[in-house]
């Protein structure tokens, strides 16, 4: 049994769900693979449903990829391919690893979503086998972090963010937009000084943030932290982006 396919048989993960997406998982048509656990509690969720690796379905890498080989057409014409996502795909890394070495070995091109905040679980291999970075900085001030995140420290997602730029990955920065909790002026041009100053950030997306998971909460009975929050207005997001702009970010 050669190395591809002993990682195939042994290497196994808790898989929430999947899902088909164009835009906003990476370039293309992703098929989007959404991991169970998550160390993390934002305040905007909008999987909570993703948060403890017990709900995930134990699934071996094998029938990833037969899924994966399902779509690999759709991939070739959108230029699309794998998404991992969550929940946080890096608390379980081997699984991760093991996905992203067999869709690299396909020829499927590979993004990973994640927050970062444990990015020191990532091997340097696991991230040569990711063609694109989706980093979810949630805001740049540690108190307002620790606020967003539900007690979760700013500085992991940071340092993997610099690593990122050592070993010359691409990453899309996400940031999603809470009016009044991370959208203060001086807070954002900080973090798009950060972004700017990493050198291998291709996009960032301002995402706003919205109520849509609200029914999700509802279903399991846990209240949602930003009920009584306005969504941001087109005006506020506006200058949110701008911020990004002006350091010659390319905005979505």
């Amino acid at each position: 049994m050669n190395s591809t396919e002993e990682r195939l048989a042994t290497a196994s993960g808790a898989l929430h769900s999947w899902d088909l997406s164009s835009g906003v998982d990476g370039p293309g048509t992703r098929l989007v693979l959404f991991l169970a656990g998550c160390p993390l509690r934002c305040l905007y969720c909008q999987n909570p449903d993703t948060w403890q690796e017990r709900d995930g379905a134990r699934t071996s890498v094998a029938a990833v990829m037969a899924k994966v080989h399902r779509y690999q057409h759709v991939f070739s014409r959108t230029g699309g391919g794998v998404t991992l996502s969550g929940g946080e795909p890096l608390l379980q890394p081997r699984f991760a690893a093991a996905v992203l070495r067999a869709c690299a070995e396909a020829g499927v091109s590979t993004a990973l979503d994640t927050s970062g905040a444990l990015g020191a679980r990532a091997s340097d291999q696991l991230l040569l086998d990711t063609d694109l970075v989706l980093l979810d900085i949630k805001a740049f001030a540690p108190h307002t972090y620790t606020r967003i995140t539900g007690g979760g420290d700013l500085a992991p997602t940071l340092r993997f963010a610099q690593r990122l730029a050592r070993l010359e990955r691409r990453v899309w920065i996400r940031f999603v937009q809470v009016p009044g909790i991370n959208d203060k002026a001086d807070e954002v041009e900080a973090l798009a000084d950060f972004v700017a100053d990493l050198g291998t950030v291709e996009r960032v997306d301002v995402l706003p943030f919205h109520k849509l998971a609200l029914p999700k909460y509802e279903a399991l009975g846990i209240a949602f932290p930003l009920i009584d929050r306005p969504v941001p207005t087109l005006d506020q997001t506006a200058a949110v982006r701008a911020i990004f702009t002006a350091r010659g970010l390319q905005v979505t």
